[in-house]
């Protein structure tokens, strides 16, 4: 069953708010990492590099759990449980360059490494819920 994300808790994504990603371990505990996020046909897009733990959790296992905090009212958020939607090299260094401008205000990504491939990761969201505010 898929969720939307509109609203507040679109303008949440949208902003420059910091996503913290909640995948399973192999062992079945939780690995969690704070990253960037975007919104994209209302699908929090996500972007990182192959080899990266948490997106090889998600090959095994493609449910995660996105937390987007406000970065200027901590105590409101939204939570979006989902599954990998789309895993896509295709724009990937595009859409690091955006993120970058986003919340670097650089036009590039200025922490590529050599031989790096970047990955989209667009997640169908199930449950949205939105606190605070």
């Amino acid at each position: 069953m898929s969720a939307t994300i509109e609203g507040r808790s679109e303008q949440l994504l949208r902003n420059k708010n910091f996503c913290n990603v909640a995948t399973h371990r192999p062992d079945g505990t939780i690995h969690g990492v704070p990253v960037w996020v975007d919104v994209q046909d209302g699908r929090p897009t996500l972007n990182t590099a192959e080899g990266r733990a948490w997106p090889r959790n998600l090959e095994r296992d493609p449910r995660l759990t996105l937390t987007v905090q406000n970065m200027e009212n901590p105590y409101e958020y939204v939570e979006i449980r989902g599954r990998v939607a789309q895993r896509t090299h295709e724009g990937a260094d595009e859409h690091i360059d955006a993120l970058a401008k986003k919340y670097l205000g650089q036009d590039s990504y200025p922490f590529r490494m050599p031989g790096e491939q970047r990955v989209i990761i667009r997640v169908e969201p199930e449950h949205v819920y939105t606190n605070g505010g």
